[in-house]
């Protein structure tokens, strides 16, 4: 942890974000970066001081090379942290608290000259990077569902989430507001948890919030039911995962009230610009609370 948060990598999800002072190399502005020599004559200083005053110089430039070096390590600090905040997501991974290793993430590179959604030029908050490349990995251990391995899924299979009589009405209104493509990855880890990850893109953001408003429903309770649920309510353990996220406002998660039968379930929904996330774990007994606000904030964290 201390030595990537020393030495960053260069962010790899903005390569145009660089500036051309970023770009220079070393001695690019106006030398060469090899050793100035001086044309003039030496100072006299310079060829006569005393052996006490080298010992001096030489004490002073220890202490000024040490002050450089922290300040270095400081800047590499705040680098590295700012280079987190903008391409790297953390994998949360800390056995003690129940949370899942998840690999480490970084977001997928944009085509040549794409904004990233949430840029003041980019009105329509389109997401530009293949959907597929911003759906959350499987965690370490995990069984992938072989039938949601992180690629295209057809409305159908997406429907299939939900209680047989939403469905119809559903996909017809998946066509009405020109849904352009569904992602789906989903696992099973040993414990027995379910997760599925969903990504519905539209058109804009303006289209794909008015489906979310007229088809998933609000803060209150979902519109829909999956086939697994009984009734949800807001899920009260939720807390903002935080880092300036601007989703912090736009994700509802609920979890199934008790009692929740044989299988319970907990959900979110993350309105992402042009992109809706349905993330769902399931669980025979009780789905933990802790690996599913894990797996929704990365997921914040891709799509942001």
């Amino acid at each position: 942890m201390t030595e990537s948060t020393t030495h960053p990598a260069p962010p790899a999800a903005e390569p145009l974000a660089d500036s051309a002072a970023e770009r220079a190399e070393p001695g690019a502005s106006g030398t060469s970066g090899a050793a100035v020599v001086p044309t003039g004559p030496e100072e006299p200083t310079a060829r006569t001081a005393p052996p006490g005053g080298r010992r001096v110089l030489r004490t002073v430039g220890r202490w000024s090379a040490a002050l450089l070096l922290c300040a270095g390590l400081a800047t590499g600090t705040a680098y590295g942290l700012t280079a987190l905040e903008r391409t790297d997501v953390p994998g949360l991974a800390t056995e003690s608290d129940g949370r899942w290793e998840y690999p480490k993430l970084t977001l997928p590179a944009l085509p040549q000259g794409s904004p990233r959604p949430f840029t003041q030029s980019n009105t329509g908050e389109i997401h530009h990077a293949d959907l597929r490349k911003l759906l959350l990995p499987a965690p370490k251990g995990a069984r992938q569902d072989p039938k949601l391995t992180g690629g295209w899924v057809t409305p159908d299979r997406f429907a299939a989430e939900l209680e047989p009589v939403h469905r119809a009405e559903l996909k017809t209104a998946l066509d009405d507001y020109g849904l352009r493509h569904i992602a789906g990855r989903g696992w099973t880890v040993p414990d027995g948890t379910s997760s599925r990850i969903y990504l519905l893109r539209f058109d804009s953001g303006d289209t794909a919030a008015a489906f979310k408003v007229d088809h998933f429903g609000g803060t209150d309770y979902p519109s829909v039911r999956l086939t697994e649920e009984t009734l949800s309510e807001p899920d009260r353990g939720w807390k903002d995962p935080g880092r300036n996220s601007p989703l912090s406002e736009l994700v509802d998660v609920f979890e199934e009230m008790e009692p929740a039968g044989g299988v319970h379930v907990r959900q979110a929904y993350i309105l992402a610009g042009d992109t809706i996330a349905l993330v769902v774990h399931a669980k025979e007994g009780s789905a933990a609370a802790v690996p599913f606000h894990q797996t929704v904030a990365l997921q914040m964290q891709l799509l942001s």
